[in-house]
């Protein structure tokens, strides 16, 4: 078996960014005390979700990459001997920017980036103003750990992109992630909402034969510009393994910080069982690349 021990921080950020990053510091370095051997943090780790409104001050938070985030926690990574998934807000250039994934190997390099490609729009999750569309492709990052298929939030929705991925050897799918309730909706539409998230994921590991995990941010968060009543992020991060089955599912409610084993040989047994990839019918699929077939 190769298991691999994989941590995850599911956080309630607040407004000082610094408070934020120490606590994000202390947890990696807990999770790796624990034995973790790759950590995965949520989207935009470093700050609240300044993207329920559009403000050009928000701008101000972005850095480049290489840049001080990743020397941080490329410090953090080669003290404590682990991986860690980075999702930051990039600035490529003077009116570029991108929300980026990063991982940084256990000796404190960069091993690779993602930048996210599909971008929301919706109220509250007004991702358009501030992040050009990506341009890296879907591409897994080989590190010490394997190979990582590493996405990022409104991605996790596309089939498409965790099939890429697969393609190309991805070991491991990953999606740091920031998604919650708008509160005008019912508890009942709340609900199917976080299970269509969830289910849309394990999907993923079942239709490609590989694991997935999913970090989400959890508690509440207001909306400076008051059009709207704020997020309540949902939590539930989890650890899905090949077939969909759920490995650890966090709370809904609470912080966590979670180490789960996952075998990524057994990956391989599944595709002989379900050998979807060897059935596909690839030649018939050339639709897929268009908007819509009339």
């Amino acid at each position: 078996m190769r298991k691999i021990k994989i941590g995850f921080l599911q956080q309630h950020n607040v407004a000082d960014r610094r408070t934020n990053i120490l606590r994000l510091a202390e947890g990696i370095a807990d999770l790796a005390k624990r034995g973790a051997q790759l950590v995965v943090l949520q989207e935009l780790h470093n700050s609240l979700y300044f993207c329920q409104e559009e403000k050009v001050d928000n701008f101000e938070l972005a850095e480049p990459i290489p840049g001080p985030s990743t020397q941080m926690f490329g410090e953090i990574a080669k003290q404590c001997g682990v991986v860690i998934v980075l999702s930051l807000f990039e600035r490529r250039a003077a009116g570029l920017y991108h929300n980026t994934a990063v991982v940084i190997e256990k000796d404190g390099s960069i091993a690779g980036k993602y930048r996210k490609m599909h971008i929301p729009d919706d109220p509250a999750y007004y991702e358009k103003f501030y992040f050009t569309p990506g341009d890296l492709g879907f591409h897994p990052i080989d590190t010490s750990v394997g190979r990582l298929g590493v996405m990022v939030c409104w991605d996790q929705w596309y089939p498409e992109a965790a099939r890429l991925m697969a393609l190309q050897g991805a070991e491991l799918l990953i999606y740091p992630t920031a998604i919650g309730y708008e509160s005008s909706d019912s508890e009942q539409e709340q609900e199917r909402q976080r299970r269509a998230w969830q289910t849309v994921q394990r999907g993923h590991a079942v239709a490609n034969g590989l694991p997935v995990v999913a970090v989400n941010r959890v508690g509440y968060e207001p909306d400076p510009s008051g059009r709207t009543k704020g997020i309540q992020f949902w939590g539930t991060s989890f650890v899905a393994g090949p077939q969909g089955e759920i490995y650890y599912e966090a709370s809904n409610e609470e912080e966590e910080s979670v180490i789960v084993g996952v075998d990524l040989d057994h990956s391989e047994d599944v595709r002989r069982w379900w050998p979807f990839l060897r059935d596909r019918r690839i030649e018939e699929y050339s639709g897929i690349t268009r908007r819509f077939i009339d």
